[in-house]
C-alpha cells in the first residue's frame, strides 16, 4: 500500500536526518510529495486496511499530502533561519522531520488510543522547535500556554475513550460506540451532554476555537517561520481530523451542548474577525484569521450534512496552503524591514513590487475570491449551516464580509503608504522564495479544476 511505503520513506528521512545535507532532504521531500499527489488520483472512498494498526480513506490520504507538502515548504521558507545557534541545521531537520512522521501516522492510526497518543505526541517536536528557534524570550511562555491548554483539556477525551473502549470491548475507530443508546436508555441526557463535552473539548482546543484560543496567537507570535506554517496548516487540522473520527467511533448525534459549541463557534468567529483590526503584529492578525476560518470549518463539521463535512474537509486543506503562505510572507517581510508591526512596514510596493504581488494574491485567496478552493469550501458550508438552522445566516454573513475586510486591511496597511526614513530600497525576492510562494498558490487554486479530488470521501 502507498501508505504503508509513505511511512517507510517518511521513516528513512527521520533516521537519516542528520547525515543529508540541506538540499538532499529537500529533494527527497519533493519526491515524497510528489508521490503523495499522484496516490489522490486513486482515491479510496471507503476504508483501506494497510495493517492490523493502520487503515487510510480519502481523508487521511488528503490531509497526509497536505503534511508532505507543508513539510517541504517549510525546509524551504527555513534555510536562512536555522543557522543559529551554530549547526543547529541537523537538529532542526531532526525535529521537522520526526514531527512529519508523527502527524503522518496520527493520521493512518486505526485504534482510537493510539491516535490518541499519536495526537499529544505532536505538541513535543513543535514544542522543540518554538523553544529552539523562537525569536524572543517570551517563547517559554508561549511554549507553556500550549502544553496547558492542549494536555489539560485532552484528557477528559482519554477518560471517555477507555469508558467507551470498555463498553464495546474495541478501540477500534470503525466500529460504532453505543454512546448515545446507553445514555438515553437510563435517561441520562445530562450524561449525554456532559460525555459531548468531554469528547470534543481536546480537538476544540487544538482547532481552536473561540474561548479556548488564547494559546494560539501567542504560539504564532513566537515560533519560527517553519513553526507557524506547521501550526497553522497541519497542527489545526488535526483538531478537525479528530472531530471527524470521534463522530464516527461514538456514533455521534446533535445533542444541546452541540448546539451552544456550534453556535459558540460561529460568533466566536464573528469575534476574532472583529479582533483582527486590532492587531499590529503580521503574524497575529494572520492567527486570528485563522481562528475564524476554524470557525467556518467546525460549522461545517456540527451541521450534519454530507456537503458540511466536505466543505469542512475543502476549506482545512485550503486554509494550510493560504495560512502556510500567508506566515512565510510575514517572515520574508520581517527579513527586509526587521520589523513586524503593520505601522512601521509601510510603503512596501515601492520597495519590492514582486513580494507586494503576493501579498495581493494571497489576501485574495484569504478572502475566499475565486478560483480559489477556499470559496467551494465556503459555497459548500453555507447552505448546510444554514439549512440547520436559519438563525446562523446573520454571523455567517458577517464573517464573509469581515474576512474580506481584514484580508484588504493587510495587505493595504502593509503595501501603500509612504515608506519610513530609516528604510532604504531592497533586493528583489530569492528564486527559493519565488518557488516557495508559487507552490502555496498553485494548489490552492489549481485544485478547483479537479475538486472531487479533495471532497469526495465518505
Amino acid at each position: 500500500m502507498l501508505g504503508l511505503l509513505l511511512s517507510n520513506l517518511s521513516m528513512f528521512l527521520f533516521l537519516f536526518s542528520v547525515k543529508m545535507s540541506w538540499y538532499t532532504k529537500i529533494w527527497a521531500l519533493s519526491l515524497i510529495s510528489l508521490l503523495s499527489i499522484f496516490h489522490l488520483y486513486t482515491p479510496t472512498y471507503s476504508y483501506e486496511g494497510i495493517n492490523f494498526y493502520m487503515t487510510q480513506d480519502s481523508m487521511s490520504t488528503i490531509l497526509i499530502s497536505l503534511t508532505f507538502w507543508i513539510s517541504l515548504m517549510m525546509m524551504i521558507a527555513s534555510q536562512n533561519s536555522v543557522k543559529f545557534p551554530k549547526n543547529s541545521s541537523s537538529l532542526f531537520s531532526f525535529f521537522l522531520i520526526s514531527l512529519n512522521l508523527i502527524l503522518i501516522t496520527t493520521f493512518l492510526m486505526t485504534s482510537i488510543l493510539h491516535f490518541y497518543f499519536m495526537f499529544e505526541a505532536s505538541l513535543i517536536p513543535i514544542l522543540l522547535i518554538i523553544l529552539g528557534w523562537g525569536y524572543q524570550p517570551e517563547r517559554l511562555q508561549a511554549g507553556m500556554y500550549m502544553m496547558i491548554y492542549t494536555v489539560a483539556a485532552s484528557l477528559p477525551l482519554l477518560l471517555t475513550i477507555m469508558w467507551a473502549a470498555q463498553k464495546q470491548h474495541s478501540f477500534n475507530m470503525l466500529m460504532s460506540s453505543m454512546l448515545r443508546t446507553e445514555a438515553v436508555n437510563f435517561g441520562l441526557f445530562w450524561a449525554y451532554n456532559f460525555l459531548s463535552l468531554l469528547i470534543f473539548t481536546a480537538f476544540l482546543v487544538k482547532l481552536p476555537m473561540f474561548s479556548v484560543h488564547l494559546w494560539l496567537p501567542k504560539a504564532h507570535v513566537e515560533a519560527p517561520v517553519a513553526g507557524s506554517m506547521v501550526l497553522a496548516a497541519i497542527l489545526l487540522k488535526l483538531g478537525g481530523y479528530g472531530i471527524f473520527r470521534v463522530y464516527q467511533y461514538f456514533n455521534y448525534y446533535m445533542s444541546t451542548i452541540s448546539i451552544f459549541i456550534f453556535s459558540l463557534a460561529l460568533w466566536g468567529g464573528v469575534l476574532t474577525s472583529i479582533v483582527c483590526f486590532r492587531q499590529v503584529d503580521f503574524k497575529s492578525l494572520i492567527a486570528y484569521s485563522s481562528i475564524g476560518h476554524m470557525s467556518l470549518m467546525l460549522a461545517g463539521a456540527f451541521s450534519n450534512s454530507s456537503w458540511g463535512w466536505a466543505g469542512s474537509l475543502v476549506l482545512m486543506v485550503s486554509h494550510g496552503f493560504c495560512s502556510s503562505a500567508l506566515f512565510a510572507l510575514a517572515n520574508y517581510t520581517y527579513e527586509k524591514t526587521h520589523t513586524r508591526s503593520l505601522l512601521l512596514s509601510k510603503g512596501m510596493l515601492m520597495l519590492v513590487p514582486i513580494l507586494s504581488l503576493w501579498w495581493f494574491m494571497f489576501s485574495v485567496i484569504n478572502m475566499a475570491a475565486p478560483p480559489s478552493i477556499n470559496l467551494l469550501g465556503e459555497i459548500m458550508v453555507f447552505p448546510s449551516t444554514i439549512f440547520s438552522s436559519s438563525y446562523y445566516l446573520l454571523s455567517l454573513g458577517l464573517m464573509s464580509f469581515l474576512a474580506a475586510l481584514y484580508s484588504m486591511y493587510l495587505y493595504t496597511a502593509s503595501q501603500h503608504g509612504g515608506n519610513p526614513k530609516y528604510m532604504k530600497p531592497f533586493l528583489a525576492l530569492k528564486s527559493t522564495a519565488l518557488s516557495l510562494l508559487f507552490l502555496h498558490w498553485i494548489p490552492a487554486n489549481i485544485l478547483i479544476l479537479k475538486s472531487e479530488l479533495i471532497f469526495l470521501w465518505v
